[in-house]
C-alpha cells in the first residue's frame, strides 16, 4: 500500500471563473497543501526541511483534468509518494469531490534537493534516510 495523506476543503467562490469552474492553476496550489500535510504526517514538516537548509522547489509537473469541481464543493486531495532519489522526490495526487467520491483529477510533481542557492544536494539528512524507510514498510 503506498504511503499517502489526504485533506478536505471547500472550494472558495476565488478560486472559480466565471463560470463557477475551479480555475485550472489551483490544482496546482491544492497539490503543494497536499505535499505539506504529507510531511506533516510522516514527522516531516516542510518547516524543519528549511531551518535544515534544504529546500524542494518544483522540477515537474503535470495535472490531468477529468471532471470538473465548483464553488463549494467539498474536493478532498490524496497524496502519494511517488519516488525518491537522490537528488529528487515525486508526489502523485488524486482529487475527488468528497460527497460522491467523483474523481475529478490527477497529477504529479517532481521536486529537486537544494540549499538555499539552488545548489543540488544530495541525500539530504535527515529528510533522505526518513524518506527510504518509509518506502521500505
Amino acid at each position: 500500500m503506498p504511503l499517502s495523506a489526504s485533506f478536505v476543503l471547500r472550494v472558495p467562490y476565488g478560486a472559480t471563473d466565471q463560470m463557477g469552474v475551479v480555475y485550472y492553476a489551483n490544482y496546482l496550489n491544492w497539490f503543494e497543501m497536499g505535499r505539506t500535510e504529507f510531511c506533516r504526517k510522516y514527522g516531516m514538516p516542510y518547516v524543519n526541511w528549511e531551518e535544515k537548509g534544504v529546500f524542494m522547489p518544483v522540477v515537474e509537473v503535470r495535472c490531468r483534468y477529468k471532471h470538473p469541481a465548483r464553488y463549494d464543493d467539498l474536493i478532498r486531495i490524496d497524496s502519494y509518494l511517488k519516488e525518491v532519489k537522490p537528488y529528487s522526490l515525486s508526489f502523485e495526487f488524486k482529487v475527488y469531490r468528497d460527497s460522491d467520491d467523483m474523481f475529478l483529477a490527477e497529477g504529479f510533481t517532481k521536486h529537486g534537493f537544494c540549499d538555499k542557492r539552488g545548489k543540488l544536494l544530495k541525500k539530504p539528512k535527515p529528510f533522505y534516510d526518513k524518506l527510504i524507510c518509509l518506502l521500505q514498510q
